[in-house]
């Protein structure tokens, strides 16, 4: 590995392109510069303590949503469901959807016939 792939790139850390504009600042969600200031809101001595985050968790958890069953009664009582059988479902010899199978047995003209 060479020297110069553990070189910091050389140019400005911030970029206030993207900012809104004198005016805009009232919008809903205004950008900031980067080296705008910003209120944190929570005790920066206790903002990432335990019992912050223990304090944010009982906050964000509506207990109201949290279910007791494991699967709420949906599922089928015992010896209610049964594996179906080899031909459930599939169609009758004669329908005309196995014409394959039974195409010989239906015309005695290719009885004998070599294929």
């Amino acid at each position: 590995m060479s020297a110069s792939n553990n070189e910091v790139p050389v140019g400005l850390d911030g970029d206030n392109d993207y900012t809104s504009r004198t005016g805009q600042k009232q919008a809903p969600i205004p950008v900031q510069k980067d080296e705008d200031s910003i209120e944190s809101g929570v005790n920066p001595a206790t903002e990432d303590s335990d019992a912050q985050l223990e304090k944010d968790d009982k906050d964000a958890i509506n207990k109201d949503n949290i279910v007791d069953a494991r699967t709420r009664g949906a599922a089928k009582s015992k010896g209610a469901y049964t594996d179906p059988g080899d031909e459930e479902g599939l169609p009758g010899p004669n329908d005309g959807t196995s014409r394959g199978a039974t195409e010989g047995l239906q015309d005695k003209s290719t009885k004998d016939a070599v294929v």
